[in-house]
C-alpha cells in the first residue's frame, strides 16, 4: 500500500510538469493530439490532488474553498478556453457543461456510490440535515441558471439580460459561500457522519510540511496553465472528432465534466465502499454545489465585459430530466439511509440522459 501511495505522489508530481512543458511547446509548434489529451488528463487529476495537500494543510474552512476553487478553476480555464477557440458553440458551451456536471454527479457519482456501497453494506446512513440544506440549495441554483432564462422577458429567452445575469451571478455567490460558511464552520456537525467525528479515517492524518505545500502550489500552478493551454490546443481536434462521430455539440459539455469531475467521483466511490456515506456525499453535492455557485458567476463576468451572449437556458427535454433528477435525489436522500434500489434509479437515470443526449 506504502508503495502505491509513493507511485501516485510521484505521479501527481510528474503530470504538472509534464504539462507544463507540454503547453510551451505546443505554442511553438503542434503536438500529438493523443499525447496533449493523456498529458491533460494527468494534469487535471494532478491539479486536484495538490489542492487537496494544501487544503489539509490549511484546514477548514479555507481548505474546503481552495479545493473548489482550483476544481472550478479548472472548469471556467477549459470553458473560457474552447469559447475562444470554437465562437460557434460559445454560447451555449457554459450551459451544456454545467448541466452536463449536474447530470454527472446526482445520477451517475451518486448512482455508484449508493451502489457499490449498498453492496458491500446492504443499508447506508447519513444525516439528513446538512444533505436536505445541500439539495435545497443546489435545486435553487439550477433552477435560477437553467431554467428561468426561458421564462424572462426583457430578452428573448433562453438568455438573460447584461443586468439580470450580473444579478443572478451575484445570487450564486451569495448561496454558495453562504453554504460553505455553514458546512465548514457554522454548522459543520450538520456534515459529520452519526457519532464522533474523530471515527473518521483521516481526522488524525498529519498536516503535510510546509515545503511539501509549497511544492504542491507550485505544481497546483503549472497544472493549471497546462490545462488551459492544452485544452486550447486539444479543442479543435475535439470539435473535428465529434463532428466525425456525428456527435452533437452538448457531448463536448459531457466530456469536460466527466474531466473535471473524475478525481472527486473516485474519491466519493471509494468512501462510499468504506461506509462512509456522510463523507461520499459531501464531495458529491459539494462539487456541484461549486460548479454552478462559481462557475456561473465567471462565465457572466466574461459575457459582461465582452459583450457575449451566452443561452443557459435549458431546452424542454433537458429541463424535464433535471427536474427528474432533483425530485428522486430528494426521495432518494429523504430518510438518512440508502440501498441498492436508489444507486440502480439514479444510474439509470444517468443512462437516460446519455441516451438522450447522443440520440435527441
Amino acid at each position: 500500500m506504502t508503495s502505491k501511495l509513493r507511485l501516485a505522489d510521484r505521479t501527481n508530481d510528474l503530470f504538472p510538469i509534464l504539462g507544463f512543458l507540454a503547453a510551451m511547446a505546443s505554442l511553438a509548434m503542434p503536438l500529438n493530439a493523443w499525447l496533449v489529451a493523456f498529458i491533460l488528463a494527468g494534469a487535471v487529476v494532478a491539479a486536484v490532488h495538490h489542492a487537496e495537500v494544501i487544503a489539509h494543510r490549511v484546514g477548514e474552512p479555507f481548505g474546503t474553498l481552495i479545493l473548489a476553487l482550483a476544481v472550478t478553476v479548472i472548469e471556467v480555464g477549459l470553458i473560457l478556453t474552447l469559447m475562444q477557440a470554437e465562437p460557434e458553440k460559445a454560447q451555449s458551451l457554459a450551459r451544456d457543461t454545467v448541466f452536463a456536471a449536474v447530470m454527472v454527479i446526482l445520477n451517475l457519482l451518486m448512482g455508484l456510490c449508493l451502489l457499490s456501497g449498498a453492496i458491500r453494506h446492504h443499508e447506508q446512513r447519513f444525516q439528513r440535515t446538512g444533505i436536505g440544506a445541500a439539495l435545497a440549495t443546489l435545486t435553487v441554483l439550477t433552477v435560477v441558471t437553467l431554467v428561468l432564462p426561458n421564462f424572462t422577458s426583457s430578452i428573448p429567452g433562453p438568455f438573460y439580460s447584461a443586468t439580470q445575469l450580473g444579478f443572478v451571478a451575484v445570487v450564486s455567490l451569495i448561496l454558495y459561500a453562504t453554504f460553505a460558511l455553514v458546512q465548514t464552520v457554522r454548522h459543520r456537525d450538520y456534515f459529520l457522519p452519526d457519532g464522533d467525528a474523530q471515527d473518521e479515517p483521516d481526522a488524525h492524518a498529519a498536516p503535510p510540511s510546509v515545503q511539501r505545500t509549497a511544492i504542491s502550489g507550485a505544481l497546483l500552478l503549472a497544472s493549471l496553465v497546462a490545462v488551459v493551454l492544452l485544452a486550447k490546443n486539444l479543442s479543435p481536434i475535439i470539435g473535428a472528432l465529434l463532428a466525425d462521430w456525428g456527435a452533437p455539440p452538448a457531448v463536448l459539455g459531457v466530456l469536460i465534466a466527466a474531466l473535471i469531475l473524475a478525481p472527486e467521483g473516485l474519491a466519493a466511490v471509494r468512501a462510499a465502499k468504506a461506509d462512509r456515506l456522510q463523507t461520499s456525499l459531501n464531495l458529491a453535492l459539494g462539487s456541484a454545489l461549486a460548479t454552478i455557485g462559481l462557475t456561473i458567476p465567471a462565465v457572466a463576468i466574461l459575457s459582461i465585459m465582452t459583450d457575449l451572449p451566452i443561452s443557459l437556458g435549458l431546452d424542454a427535454k433537458s429541463t424535464v430530466l433535471l427536474f427528474l433528477s432533483l425530485i428522486v435525489s430528494v426521495q432518494t436522500l429523504a430518510n438518512g439511509r440508502t440501498t441498492v434500489l436508489q444507486g440502480v434509479i439514479h444510474l439509470m437515470l444517468f443512462a437516460i440522459y446519455l441516451f438522450t443526449t447522443f440520440v435527441p
